[in-house]
């Protein structure tokens, strides 16, 4: 090869120093600490259960016994005595012709026919706390400098890493 040709490639060879030198490269850096980051997150729900609980039955009377009873007493009532007497004996004879009335048309019944059993369903609102992981905190050392920065998963004993070489502008 000539002179010439030499001198040639030698300068096209300074002169893309420079631009072979720029770019960018991947490399790997040793990972120091790695911390999760938690979030909480606050769902509420609704509880519900069922519990059985006695009640009391009410039992149908029936009133018919009581107004015959009622209307028996007063004609009655009113067949005693005289004067103010009479409407005496005739409102006392109402109450008893009720009153006797009433226990024979409903047997003596009081109205209430004991318990029985009824579910009941008892809710409740309560807040479920859940805990995410939000990505990690992860600090590595690189040539003896040490970064931080935040990934999705936890990268392992090392992270890739990539270098941008740029010439100093003057």
């Amino acid at each position: 090869m000539n002179f010439k040709a030499k001198l040639i490639l030698s300068a096209l060879g300074i002169c893309a120093l420079p631009l072979a030198q720029a770019g960018d490269f991947e490399d790997f850096g040793q990972v120091v600490r790695v911390q999760p980051r938690i979030e909480q997150v606050r769902t509420p729900r609704r509880e519900c259960r069922t519990d059985y609980v006695q009640a009391p039955v009410q039992q149908q009377r029936s009133q018919g016994g009581s107004v015959v009873g009622g209307i028996a007493g007063a004609l009655l009532g009113s067949q005693v005595g005289s004067g103010n007497g009479k409407v005496a004996a005739a409102a006392a004879g109402a109450i008893a012709g009720a009153m006797v009335g009433d226990h024979v048309e409903n047997d003596g019944r009081s109205g209430y026919a004991g318990t029985q059993e009824q579910a009941v369903q008892r809710c409740r609102t309560v807040e479920s706390v859940e805990q995410r992981t939000n990505g990690y905190d992860v600090t590595y050392d690189y040539r003896g400098h040490t970064y931080t920065t935040v990934m999705p998963r936890d990268p392992g004993n090392r992270i890739r890493v990539r270098v941008s070489v740029e010439p100093e502008q003057y």
